[in-house]
């Protein structure tokens, strides 16, 4: 079977048995459940520590602040990421599609959070008017992939900030084990990307890479050389190369 379709000029893959399927409460909470062990609430510390970090990221990108700023998340769960932000500085408003997590974020965090997708909004309708997008495990999920792209250009400024994590091909599963990575694809990932094919799809758009790094290692999932090189050296190629089966990327629109 021909599982992928590459695209030939940004080297994105696109998954060709990908089906769509809702996102409704209990979906976002057992996928959460099935995946960490642990309960979405549960797991708070650790999601405002990485909230926190992701941030960090951002200030170094931006260190007059972020007063006064706006900052959307799409896919905004519970709303502890837009809370951290909040708390520095940035104006938030969030997009969910989880109606028990939309209720979290308004009645217990006070958030600006909207029970819509992101392909509801028109693209004019918030033309220019983000400092920055956050993005988190979701644009893989989308088949519209001209949709989402097309909004995230037309809704953020000038000198504006996309902040994406998404899982990558070019990775120990999918570069020494593809027979694995097969048979663990989610169904509902319509679109396989890496760090150099969000590079050249990014750049067509106008926006220039400024931070990307894997977000963890999995050293012992590389079947190759990689996998047998003490772990610093891992590590260090691993951040130099943008190596991992998921990563964490930063652009700038132009």
């Amino acid at each position: 079977m021909n599982y992928y379709e590459i695209c030939k000029i940004t080297g994105v893959l696109r998954y060709l048995p990908a089906k769509s399927r809702e996102y409704g409460d209990t979906y976002f909470m057992e996928e959460y459940q099935n995946q960490y062990h642990k309960t979405y609430y549960d797991d708070e510390p650790n999601l405002r520590s990485l909230a926190k970090r992701r941030l960090a990221v951002l200030k170094s990108l931006e260190p007059e602040g972020f007063t006064g700023k706006t900052l959307l998340e799409v896919g905004s769960a519970a709303g502890f990421f837009l809370d951290e932000a909040r708390f520095a500085g940035y104006r938030v408003e969030g997009l969910e599609l989880s109606s028990q997590e939309v209720a979290y974020s308004i009645d217990k965090l006070g958030l600006d959070v909207k029970k819509k997708s992101v392909l509801d909004i028109g693209v004019k309708e918030w033309a220019n008017r983000f400092d920055a997008i956050a993005c988190f495990f979701v644009i893989e999920h989308i088949s519209d992939i001209e949709g989402i792209w097309e909004r995230m250009e037309a809704w953020l400024k000038p000198g504006a900030y996309l902040f994406l994590a998404v899982p990558s091909f070019f990775g120990p599963s999918f570069q020494t084990n593809p027979s694995f990575w097969l048979q663990t694809h989610p169904e509902d990932h319509f679109y396989d990307y890496d760090v150099n094919s969000l590079k050249k799809l990014l750049s067509i758009l106008g926006f220039r890479m400024k931070y990307a790094r894997p977000m963890s290692y999995h050293q012992k999932r590389d079947l190759g050389l990689l996998g047998k090189l003490p772990t610093w050296a891992f590590k260090r190629f691993s951040n130099l190369m943008c190596y991992g089966d998921t990563i964490e990327v930063v652009f700038q629109k132009k």
